[in-house]
C-alpha cells in the first residue's frame, strides 16, 4: 500500500503522524511510504532519518495527499487538505468532528473514508488511541493552569503548592477519566488541594483507593459543581463523551461564583468544550479573560510537548496503521476488536452516531458501511 505522512499545518502543531521507526516497519513489510519534507524536523526526526528508514521525501504537501492510499496524520485536516482528499483514500488521524460542522461537511464532500483515533475502542471499551494524548493533556492542564494563575497572566497570583505558612491552591477537576486522573496526579504532586467530580461511583472509589485518600472525590451534581467553583483557584474540564459534543457543565452565569483571576482549563475543547464560555485558542494566543475568569482552551495541547506526544501517540497507532496498510480497510476494522468504532465518515455518509447527533444529520452504522460498495 502507498502510505503518505504529511507535515502538520495547524497552528503550533509540531507532532508528526509516523516516526522513522514506524516507517521502517512498513517498508520492511513491502509498503511504500512518502513523507513530506521536514514533517518530523520539529521533534528531532530529520528527512535523512526517514530516508534511511525507506521513505521517499516529497516537498509538495498536495503530492503526498494525492499519491497516497492511506494518509496518516495527527490533527484533523485543514481546509486546503480537505480539498486534496478523494473517495478512494483512507484518512487516519484525530478528527473530533462533533465540534466542527464545516470539517464534517468537507470530509463528506470528499467521499473519503475517515477513521478517527479518538473513537477507536479496545475490547474493554477503552480508547487506546486517545489515552496517550489524554495522559499528556491531563498533565499539561495543571502546568498550563499553574502558569495562568500567575498575576502577569491575569490570574489570582496563587502558587498551587503554597509555601510553609500559606495555604496551597485549590484545584477542581470535572471528569475522572484518563485526563482527570493524570491532572489529579500532577496537581497533588505539586502540593495542591484537589477535588475531582465524576458521575461514576465505581470510578470515584477506584481513584480514592489509587490516591490513598489524598484526592477528595465528589459525585458530580450541579450543586457540588457550584460549591466547588466558589472555592477553586483552577478548574480543569476533563469530560468526554466519545465522538460526541461535550456537555456544558459550567455555564456563564456560574462564573459569577468564582473569584476573579481564577482559571478554567478546558481539555474537552476538541469536542466543543465543557464550559459554556469556552472557545478554541492556540498556542500562539492561548488565553482570554471573560467575566474576570482566565480561560485556557488550546485545542491541541499536547502539541506543545511534541516529541513526547509524538512518541506516545505513534507507539499506540502503529499496530493499527500496519493493519490498514496490510489489509483492505474493511478487513482491518473487522479483525481488530473495537477498531470499527473509529469509522467516522465513509463515502459521503456519517458512521459515528455522536457526530450525526451533533449536527442532526443522517447516520449510517459502521457495520452497514463495511458492507457498502
Amino acid at each position: 500500500m502507498r502510505v503518505g505522512v504529511p507535515k502538520e499545518i495547524k497552528n503550533h502543531e509540531y507532532r508528526v503522524g509516523m516516526t522513522p521507526m514506524g516507517v521502517r516497519e512498513l517498508t520492511e513489510q513491502g509498503h511504500q511510504v512518502q513523507v513530506e519534507q521536514n514533517a518530523g524536523a520539529a521533534v528531532g526526526f530529520s528527512d535523512a532519518d526517514y530516508e534511511q528508514a525507506g521513505a521517499v521525501i516529497v516537498d509538495d504537501p498536495r503530492a503526498v495527499f494525492t499519491w497516497a492510499d492511506l494518509i496518516v496524520k495527527v490533527k484533523e485536516p485543514q481546509p486546503d487538505e480537505c480539498t486534496w482528499l478523494s473517495a478512494d483514500q483512507v484518512l487516519f488521524t484525530y478528527l473530533h468532528l462533533a465540534a466542527d460542522r464545516a470539517l464534517t461537511e468537507a470530509l463528506l464532500a470528499s467521499g473519503c473514508t475517515a477513521i478517527g483515533y479518538e473513537t477507536v475502542e479496545d475490547p474493554h471499551g477503552g480508547l487506546p488511541l486517545l489515552a496517550p494524548m489524554s495522559e499528556v493533556a491531563g498533565r499539561m492542564a495543571v502546568q498550563a493552569g499553574a502558569h495562568c494563575l500567575e498575576k502577569a497572566q491575569g490570574g489570582r497570583g496563587v502558587l498551587l503548592g503554597g509555601v510553609p505558612g500559606v495555604s496551597p491552591g485549590r484545584v477542581m477537576i470535572i471528569g475522572g477519566g484518563v485526563v482527570g486522573e493524570n491532572a489529579a496526579r500532577m496537581a497533588l504532586g505539586m502540593g495542591a488541594q484537589v477535588c475531582l467530580l465524576d458521575k461514576s461511583l465505581a470510578r470515584l472509589r477506584q481513584l480514592d483507593e489509587r490516591f490513598n485518600g489524598a484526592l477528595t472525590t465528589l459525585y458530580s451534581t450541579q450543586e457540588n459543581i457550584e460549591q466547588q467553583l466558589a472555592q477553586a483557584d483552577l478548574v480543569i474540564g476533563a469530560v468526554l463523551l466519545p465522538g460526541a459534543a461535550a456537555p456544558k457543565l459550567v455555564t456563564r452565569s456560574m462564573l459569577g461564583l468564582m473569584r476573579p483571576g481564577s482559571v478554567l482549563v478546558d481539555v474537552a475543547i476538541d469536542q466543543g468544550g465543557c464550559f459554556e464560555t469556552s472557545r478554541p485558542t492556540t498556542h500562539a494566543d492561548p488565553i482570554f479573560e471573560l467575566d474576570g475568569i482566565v480561560h485556557y482552551c488550546v485545542a491541541n495541547m499536547p502539541g506543545a510537548v511534541a516529541r513526547t506526544a509524538t512518541l506516545a501517540l505513534t507507539n499506540a497507532t502503529l499496530p493499527y496503521v500496519e493493519a490498514l496498510a496490510q489489509h483492505e480497510w474493511r478487513r482491518a476494522l473487522q479483525e481488530i476488536p473495537g477498531f470499527i468504532h473509529g469509522l467516522n465518515v465513509h463515502s459521503g455518509r456519517i458512521a459515528c452516531a455522536g457526530v450525526a447527533e451533533a449536527f442532526d444529520l443522517p447516520f449510517s452504522a459502521p457495520q452497514i458501511e463495511l458492507g457498502s460498495a
